[in-house]
């Protein structure tokens, strides 16, 4: 599944929350005693409960808000870390 295709399934008003993520999963790894492998579970977290609360503030904490707000900061975080690998791969020197 491609960047566009993960975009196209998010609510517009969540858009907001990838940049935050990549720049909480920045400070995130300059901390010596986060591990590298628990950001992406962090991003994924943080993700969610912004996700609800943009999606419950606007229509309420129903049901539905919560699980769309689950699964919409499930995306954030995937396309948070996705945009982080891509700048990483396509910047590091080939040999």
């Amino acid at each position: 599944m491609s960047g566009e295709e993960i975009l196209a399934l998010m609510h517009p008003e969540i858009f907001i929350v990838i940049p935050v993520l990549m720049i909480i999963g920045l400070m995130l790894k300059a901390t010596e005693k986060v591990k590298d492998w628990t950001i992406p579970i962090i991003l994924g977290i943080v993700g969610m409960v912004f996700s609800i609360f943009i999606l419950g503030f606007g229509s309420g904490f129903t049901a539905i808000n919560i699980l769309n707000g689950i699964m919409q900061g499930i995306l954030a975080a995937g396309m948070a870390v996705y945009v982080h690998q891509l700048t990483i791969q396509s910047t590091r020197k080939r040999k």
